[in-house]
């Protein structure tokens, strides 16, 4: 189940950021922003197009790494994503919410506020030690 987690949400990254190379444009309209120039698709073009295809390439590899390595992973992305989070955080809270995007699929809203949790309970479940638990006299284990 772990691997299914980290690779739904690498073909997710992947897909804004080919989405993001392609119609940078189109991709930051939700958000009420017109770009002016080269300049201004460039940054877009790096910050969710080149970004979002860089997380799909570690979070792909996560997916077959060693379990130390894909926790290292995992724990990376985590930390980069509930960044992207805390700045949406602190812009509701300086701003006031914006109820046109609040519910916007983009990679730092529903990777950030949605998937996370779910991702860190099934990878920290997935590198806890098995426990077998069984009567102090069990037959089949012959172990307290």
């Amino acid at each position: 189940m772990t691997i299914a987690v980290i690779a739904v949400i690498g073909v997710f990254f992947a897909g804004m950021g080919c989405y993001a190379l392609a119609a940078p444009a189109a991709i930051i309209r939700p958000f009420g922003i017109t770009l002016g120039g080269a300049p201004a698709r460039s940054e877009v073009r790096a910050v969710y197009g080149g970004f979002g295809l860089a997380i799909a390439g570690v979070l792909g590899y996560a997916a077959v790494a060693a379990d130390d390595i894909r926790t290292g992973i995992v724990v990376t992305v985590g930390a980069a994503l509930a960044g992207m989070a805390f700045g949406r955080l602190v812009s509701a809270v300086l701003e006031g919410r914006d109820d046109r995007t609040a519910s916007i699929p983009t990679g730092s809203t529903a990777s950030s506020k949605r998937s996370p949790p779910v991702f860190f309970s099934r990878i920290r479940r997935a590198n806890q030690p098995r426990r077998w638990v069984s009567a102090p006299d069990s037959p089949t284990t012959g172990r307290r």
